[in-house]
């Protein structure tokens, strides 16, 4: 599946997208994936609750399923005006 990373989570991860093969029943599940990869993931995944995911761009919670999904999209809260 496609992984993409938005604005600061994008800069601490050093990448805009990547494809990734994962065993990760749910959302939490690949991101604890992540997290386990390198620092820069546990970094930019320390705190879930300043990150929003959309799942085939549906937001979505973190206990999401990924079974079928083609891409997860990390990012943080969003403000309007």
């Amino acid at each position: 599946m496609d992984v993409l990373y938005f604005a600061w989570v994008r800069e601490r991860i050093g990448l805009p997208k990547e494809r990734v093969t994962t065993s990760a029943a749910t959302v939490a599940e690949l991101v604890a994936e992540l997290v386990a990869r390198e620092e820069r993931y546990a970094v930019a995944f320390a705190d879930l609750s300043a990150l929003r995911v959309a799942v085939d761009q549906e937001l979505m919670d973190f206990d999401a399923p990924l079974a079928g999904v083609r891409e997860v999209a990390f990012f943080p809260p969003m403000t309007g005006g």
